[in-house]
């Protein structure tokens, strides 16, 4: 593996940002200072560009096995790298559901062939492989996936006994979905009885409601305390749910951690009037109160982390009628690009991205030497040009499915270069594909 030396770069890292060298050989950070000399290094002339610690997306639907058509690990970890993802953790929800260990063995070995950036896969849990799950290492594998809400497949844990036992016995960290089923069924058949077939996307964040998302965010939450798990509570939609969480310093004394994704940040439900399906997600986009609150949990503390939920969909499957079109969309490829364009909005800053995206993740999940700039840390890096504006147009996807719910967006921020592991992934887009992603390991 070359040795790169990148000169000059505005590094944003652990609440700081400053201009220096940063020196990578043999996959680590191997020095940051002023001014370093690297003979016969491959330099990079980062002047006026900000270097990220790269992104480390804790929810993502890649799609294979059994769901190609839509995605793959090759396509979309290339779409994550181009977007200054460097690491993803992907769920079970696939076909087969990953529901063995064996399964799971399956899913890491095609990714330790195909995947441009680092990996890891969560095991999914349901109502009858808790034997299964309780096989699970914690050393390599970054959680335990619960649907407590419907999923694909046999995914829904809906049995209470099941429930109590997976969030007393879990060996690490239980990552859930929160919608209440009864819930939404009953949303469900009210509006089909006034509406039949005729129902309509505006209407999906009342099916899939506020109360729906409570409901089951609290029963997981207080499940966590009376077993002391370690509960992290994935694609938090409500201001209610914002509540339920603590903001407790340090982050890895925190038992009780959530997450917000970034299209309840960027999309509120006034939105559906132009772009209909392709913002239908579940949990549901919602009102303007409800992205104000998230926002501002995530920056007072209460969400630790910011990730995406990509999970797309074909076109076909999103241009049918509301009932029909799927729930998901695609987000790695502009996660880092929409957060930059709110610093630009000054919503948020350069070192709130670099700690809810990076930091904050490498430490809620234990991550093994990744998540910082930091010397003999691996060289997950990400360098951005603040102000070289970019337009999303579907000739400039790297996403299988073709489409993105940011299509005619222009994002003032374009990211330049990602390093995988030290290795020169992605530079003005293009790929160096011949250096694959590792496999995550956590100090657990």
């Amino acid at each position: 593996m070359n040795t790169i030396l990148i000169k000059a770069a505005s590094v944003v890292n652990e609440g700081q940002i400053f201009v220096a060298d940063v020196l990578i050989k043999e996959g680590f950070i191997v020095k940051i200072a002023p001014n370093i000399q690297a003979e016969g290094a491959k330099e990079i002339n980062a002047e006026g560009l900000h270097l990220f610690p790269g992104m480390i997306d804790d929810q993502v639907h890649f799609r294979e096995p059994g769901l190609t058509d839509k995605a793959d690990i090759f396509s979309e970890s290339m779409a994550a790298v181009a977007g200054g993802i460097t690491s993803f953790m992907e769920m079970p929800n696939t076909v087969p559901n990953t529901l063995s260990q064996q399964l799971l063995a399956d899913k890491y070995k095609i990714a330790s062939e195909v995947s441009l950036a680092n990996y890891s896969f969560f095991m999914g849990a349901s109502n009858d492989n808790l034997d299964e799950v309780l096989k699970t290492d914690p050393k390599n594998v970054c959680g335990i996936k619960v649907f407590m809400g419907s999923s694909t497949g046999n995914m829904l844990v809906d049995n209470a006994t099941v429930l109590e036992n997976i969030f007393k016995d879990a060996p690490m960290l239980v990552a859930t979905h929160c919608e209440d089923e009864k819930t939404i069924r009953e949303n469900m058949a009210r509006y089909k009885a006034q509406y039949g077939d005729n129902i309509t996307i505006d209407m999906h964040p009342l099916i899939r409601s506020a109360e729906a998302c409570y409901i089951s965010s609290s029963m997981a939450v207080e499940l966590a305390k009376k077993h002391q798990t370690r509960l992290h509570i994935l694609h938090i939609s409500t201001a209610k749910e914002v509540a339920l969480f603590d903001n407790i310093t340090p982050l890895k004394d925190k038992k009780i951690t959530a997450e917000a994704c970034i299209h309840h940040l960027w999309f509120d439900d006034r939105d559906y009037a132009t772009k209909g399906n392709w913002i239908k997600w579940n949990p549901a986009v919602k009102t303007e109160q409800d992205k104000d609150a998230i926002l501002k949990g995530v920056l007072d503390g209460h969400i630790d982390i910011i990730a995406t939920d990509h999970a797309p969909h074909t076109i076909a499957e999103k241009e049918q009628p509301y009932l029909q079109a799927p729930s998901g969309g695609p987000l790695v490829q502009h996660a880092l690009s929409a957060l930059l364009e709110m610093y630009h909005q000054k919503k948020i800053t350069l070192e709130q991205i670099a700690e809810k995206t990076a930091h904050n993740v490498a430490t809620c999940f234990q991550v093994d030497r990744r998540g910082f700039i930091r010397e003999g840390y691996w060289a997950d890096l990400v360098l951005v040009n603040l102000n070289d504006p970019v337009k999303v147009t579907r000739a400039n996807l790297w996403y299988k499915c073709g489409w993105s719910p940011f299509e005619g967006q222009t994002f003032q921020s374009e990211i330049t270069h990602t390093f995988i592991s030290g290795n020169l992934a992605y530079q003005k887009g293009s790929f160096m594909t011949n250096e694959k992603g590792k496999r995550l390991a956590f100090n657990r």
